[in-house]
């Protein structure tokens, strides 16, 4: 049987498939150098597969968008663990190598229908679903750096390693660092952007994956909403605008991971303008529309003391219920001996806190991320500060029947 086929693939492996497909009796309707490229001509040529090579240049969320509404199957082809990552990160975990013969292709094809089809019968099972459902996570701790933005990172690189779409989303309004812990730019603050659009009713998936960042890797990828560059830009991001673009993540992606500001003061209050902006709404507002939130400390003396006074001010902002509490830079030289008991008694005895997930310091892991502007599963895959992310995320953040597990379709058209 004759396949209409179309190509988004580097040049020397798409002069070799091509032939291949043609020798064995099928059509190439289309060779494209880009997945805007491709996407463009899906209506024009309609063609039953499109075989793409999994890479940022020829495989977008918007091409695949674009062929699950044409009924385009798409098999990605890999030629590195950074490519397989990607394709994973856009919800495709069928795929083939790149260098693969045209037989071993053919054989994934063959399966490839089935794949998809149950897929979309399962996603559209009930009328009456309202469609894709994400959860924001947000990341909050008190004043003195106990680490929030490091720990918003690395949640968001491990929820993403684990096959999940997420945004990584900076709503700090005093000192937005998100970006250049990443090495982006952030002279067009992303956050600040989709509040604005919000606020006029113009935010959607398209516009987000306009102003948002990529961040991308071999073991996690992730769009980055960066913060603002100037403190005096605060005003943008109001309640209201807040709520409304964490919503719009929702919709887009499966985990929306916002770093949050450290004051809970509820300053309308100390304000003669009842209607004036707030300048902690944003952090608050995140906190009360997050499904989970994660209350960073810093395991120290000190730290200890701001964290259980600020921890109060938490509990009357969100539902207890809903706070993992983390205490970050764990180390006996600063809290003696035993320093994971004496936490967990400090925390119990002033705090009744239980079951606290305790994080290390690793100085030379957190640097070599820092500097090289990268996750820390990137930039220091053994360090135990990972290894404790990593763990938080799989036991307290995933539910138990979704670890590992592969996004639907629906997820990557939601």
């Amino acid at each position: 049987m004759t396949v209409r086929i179309a190509l988004a693939l580097p040049l020397e492996a798409e002069d070799r498939l091509s032939a291949e497909a043609v020798r064995h009796g099928h059509e190439i309707v289309a060779r494209c150098s880009t997945a805007h490229e491709l996407a463009s001509r899906i209506d024009a040529t309609t063609p039953d597969v499109a075989i793409v090579a999994a890479t940022e240049r020829h495989l977008t969320l918007s091409l695949i968008s674009i062929c699950d509404e044409a009924g385009v199957r798409i098999l990605p082809l890999v030629g590195s663990a950074m490519d397989r990552r990607h394709a994973s990160s856009l919800g495709l975990f069928e795929s083939a190598e790149l260098d693969a013969d045209w037989p071993t292709l053919e054989r994934e094809l063959a399966v490839l229908p089935a794949r998809v089809t149950a897929e979309v019968e399962t996603s559209a099972e009930p009328e009456s679903d309202t469609g894709h459902t994400g959860t924001v996570i947000a990341v909050w701790g008190p004043a003195g750096a106990p680490g929030r933005t490091t720990i918003a990172i690395n949640v968001a690189a491990e929820l993403a390693a684990a096959g999940h779409s997420v945004a990584l989303a900076d709503v700090d309004t005093y000192s937005g660092s998100i970006a250049p812990a990443l090495g982006m730019l952030d002279e067009a603050p992303g956050f600040a952007a989709a509040c604005r659009l919000a606020g006029a009713d113009g935010l959607t998936r398209t516009e987000l994956e306009r102003i948002g960042q990529r961040y991308g890797s071999g073991r996690s990828s992730f769009w980055v909403l960066t913060g603002i560059g100037r403190p005096s830009r605060w005003p943008e991001l109001s309640a209201q605008r807040v709520a409304s673009t964490l919503q719009q993540c929702r919709e887009w992606v499966d985990y929306t991971v916002v770093d949050t500001g450290f004051s809970l003061e509820h300053d309308e209050e100390i304000s003669s303008d009842l209607f004036a902006p707030r300048r902690n709404a944003a952090s608050i507002t995140a906190l009360r529309e997050a499904d989970r939130v994660i209350a960073v400390g810093a395991a120290d003396p000190v730290g200890l003391s701001r964290f259980l006074r600020a921890h109060v001010d938490l509990i009357e902002t969100v539902a207890e219920g809903r706070v993992i509490v983390a205490m970050n830079k764990l180390r006996a030289s600063a809290i003696g001996l035993n320093p994971v008991g004496q936490v967990a008694q400090t925390l119990s005895r002033f705090g009744g806190i239980e079951s606290a997930a305790m994080i290390p310091y690793d100085a030379a892991g957190l640097d070599a991320a820092i500097l090289s502007g990268r996750t820390l599963g990137d930039a220091a895959p053994k360090s135990q500060v990972r290894v404790a992310i990593r763990d938080l995320v799989t036991s307290r953040l995933l539910p138990a029947g979704m670890r590992g597990r592969a996004r639907t379709l629906r997820a990557v058209r939601a």
